[in-house]
């Protein structure tokens, strides 16, 4: 009786054991909202195992060596902020990279340029009045918000454009704000009042959901943005001719840091 008790226990105790191990591993966090910005990283990854989370999947294994989970939220705040969600609530996430292509908005801002994140700013918050619209992302009081202004965690900034550059050269990279918001933005008007308004440097539609979500649930985080276009009213075909070229330059800079991570 003895001994057939402890056959019924061993496989128990080795699957909680087993658990447990999972459960204490510690993940690198790499999302993004569209299949072509981490197509490069999963070629390269070895994965172990999908999860599949509020339709999204998450592949879960190894990048050069760091075990990774690697996600595709879709794209937009709403869709993004929910796969973060979902990624700090079931793995082990010790610090977050964002990754994708984004539209430029500063001047000497070129297509194909690399823009590392520093601060990152919700453009679209606020209130749309008979006047007009009004921004109230800087205002502590509005929406019971301490100000819609996030910070990227600096170490991984630092890492961030030191192998940008390292891959690129020092004239292609840049640190700045991004703007983000709902919108895909192709309208010279908007743009001079994102650069005006904001000081962006490039504009997207995901990264502060992510520095929301990554600064309620205290991990560190970053977001590297590849232009695909200027945001202007050519900013469609650019995309179109760019995108996957740019996703590209952004997927192979989180390869590189994951030497240093």
């Amino acid at each position: 009786m003895k001994h057939r008790f402890l056959f019924a226990v061993l496989p128990l105790l080795a699957a909680s054991l087993f658990a447990c191990g999972e459960e204490s591993k510690e993940y690198i966090g790499i999302i993004s909202a569209m299949d072509n910005e981490i197509a490069i990283l999963l070629e390269e990854a070895k994965i172990e195992k999908t999860e599949t989370y509020g339709g999204s999947p998450y592949y879960v294994g190894t990048l050069r060596n760091k075990n990774v989970v690697i996600a595709r939220s879709g794209i937009g705040k709403i869709r993004c902020a929910s796969g973060t969600t979902a990624m700090l609530t079931r793995f082990n996430v010790s610090k977050m990279i964002f990754t994708g292509i984004a539209g430029g908005v500063a001047e000497e801002a070129k297509v194909l340029d690399e823009v590392i994140a520093t601060e990152i700013v919700e453009h679209d918050y606020g209130i749309i009045a008979n006047d007009g619209f009004h921004w109230r992302g800087g205002d502590p009081g509005f929406g019971d918000q301490e100000g819609i202004v996030y910070h990227c965690d600096q170490a991984l900034v630092d890492l961030a454009y030191k192998v940008a550059v390292e891959l690129m050269g020092e004239s292609d990279v840049h640190k700045g704000r991004i703007a983000s918001g709902d919108q895909f933005i192709a309208s010279e008007s908007y743009v001079e009042k994102l650069r005006e308004d904001f000081n962006a440097f490039a504009c997207e539609m995901e990264g502060a959901s992510v520095a929301a979500v990554c600064e309620n649930y205290d991990k560190p985080y970053v977001v590297l943005r590849a232009l695909s276009d200027k945001a202007d009213g050519e900013a469609h075909e650019s995309y179109e001719g760019f995108g996957d070229l740019a996703a590209a330059h952004s997927s192979g800079i989180v390869l590189e840091m994951m030497e240093s991570l």
